[in-house]
């Protein structure tokens, strides 16, 4: 094993890397991540810290710590590990261990065309940030919604699946058959069933889901499934997508009226549009757009609140349907539009402290239990100094509050806030 070599005509490569043969082909690599919140949130009404009523929270927490050890052993042998934690906050238990996000063995049966892999892995589909790049996020967090089961039937997004993937020309695909992890073991929902609909506790059929873009521009690259926000103008990237998720009675709910159990199919359907340009390659301006269309079944009136590493513990009598701390309805049964745009300032707008890039993001869903619409909004600027590896966020998140009427429908009653800074470093 010998370290990387460089001359004084290769640019030093800020990466950890030693190469296996003579030419590099083989290889392992090592990465490392940490993303730092400081943040205060407006709570939902009723939430509690502790049994202790608190509508103001100042939290500090490390949304994500990730470590990355990968390589090429063989022509034809790759393998792919991922370790780490998300959301230790002060909330959490002490102490809490590492776990593996993933761990694969993967074979390349055709150079680029096709290659299949097993483990618990990432290669999902339905759309592109179902498995998205965390250290070039573009906004305050990936578009959580498109993790369709993440914590339920699986772990932080990863399944254990059998996959293949590849590039047919200009064609990205992939394709994986996973086996859903039992609900018992889940912290976001338990073994139960109700009158509106829930994932299924039974023993479960196979999961079907895959993802096909077609890169009209530069390719992008599929050595991991984790796809990038922003490339800060080093790409000329524009790619529309299609996607799918499938399960035979993966949901259950009871008959109207009675406790006989109504068995349902998942089904989600996607499409969207992934735009990254340089304005200026001189300058080393930028633009960047995503934007996709989802559409959910995952059974009779489902909802699910999300509130990343929420800050709260519990909620009272005044509670709402949001639930405790920042939590809102992000994935549901019905249709879902979600949009994103940034701009990326020359790359010495700060001298020597780097360079801004301002964006704004949304989700606007019509979920069937809602009688108003879902509609979050998010904006703030990114402060690059030294691209995506040393990044200073601040931004703030507008959500829904959902209470019942008089009807007893769901309806938007207020909005509450949350703002973030965010420090990541990357290696």
């Amino acid at each position: 094993m010998t370290a990387k070599a460089q001359t004084s005509a290769t640019p030093k490569k800020k990466e950890l890397r030693f190469n296996l043969n003579e030419d590099g082909s083989h290889y392992v690599k090592g990465t490392f991540l940490n993303q730092i919140w400081l943040r205060y949130t407006l709570a939902n009404p009723g939430s509690e810290v502790y049994g202790t009523p608190d509508d103001q929270i100042m939290d500090i927490g490390l949304r994500r710590t990730r470590i990355q050890v990968y390589g090429q052993l063989t022509d034809k042998v790759f393998f792919y590990t991922q370790f780490g934690q998300n959301n230790l906050s002060y909330r959490s238990p002490r102490k809490q261990g590492i776990f593996f996000l993933d761990a694969i063995g993967e074979y390349k049966v055709a150079e680029e065309k096709l290659s299949l892999g097993a483990g618990l892995t990432g290669w999902n589909g339905v759309s592109r940030y179902a498995s998205p790049s965390i250290g070039t996020i573009l906004s305050l967090d990936a578009p959580l919604y498109q993790q369709a089961t993440n914590d339920v039937n699986d772990q932080f997004v990863r399944k254990l699946s059998v996959y293949a993937k590849g590039q047919l020309g200009q064609l990205d695909y992939r394709f994986a058959v996973s086996k859903p992890m039992s609900i018992e073991q889940s912290a976001v929902q338990g073994p139960i069933i109700d009158e509106n609909s829930l994932v299924s506790s039974e023993i479960g059929y196979a999961q079907y889901h895959g993802y096909f873009k077609y890169m009209f521009l530069d390719k992008e690259s599929n050595t991991t499934p984790y796809q990038a926000g922003s490339y800060l103008g080093t790409k000329d990237i524009f790619n529309i997508g299609l996607g799918f998720m499938a399960q035979k009675d993966a949901m259950w709910h009871y008959a109207e009226n009675t406790t006989d159990t109504v068995r349902t199919n998942l089904a989600i359907f996607a499409i969207d549009a992934f735009y990254d340009r340089p304005l200026d390659a001189g300058k080393g301006s930028a633009i960047t757009a995503y934007a996709a269309y989802t559409y959910s079944d995952y059974g009779k009136n489902y909802i699910r609140n999300i509130g990343a590493m929420n800050p709260a513990t519990g909620v009272n009598a005044e509670g709402t349907l949001n639930g405790p701390g920042s939590a809102f309805p992000t994935i549901g049964t019905g249709s879902t539009f979600y949009a994103q745009f940034g701009y990326l300032f020359r790359r010495d707008l700060l001298g020597k402290a780097g360079t801004l890039q301002p964006y704004i993001s949304s989700q606007y869903s019509s979920f069937d239990l809602l009688d108003d619409p879902m509609a979050m909004y998010d904006g703030g600027i990114n402060w690059l100094i030294d691209g995506n590896r040393v990044k200073l966020s601040m931004s703030y998140q507008s959500r829904p509050i959902f209470a019942t009427n008089a009807e007893g429908n769901y309806i938007t009653d207020e909005r509450k806030g949350m703002a973030v800074m965010q420090f990541q470093i990357a290696l």
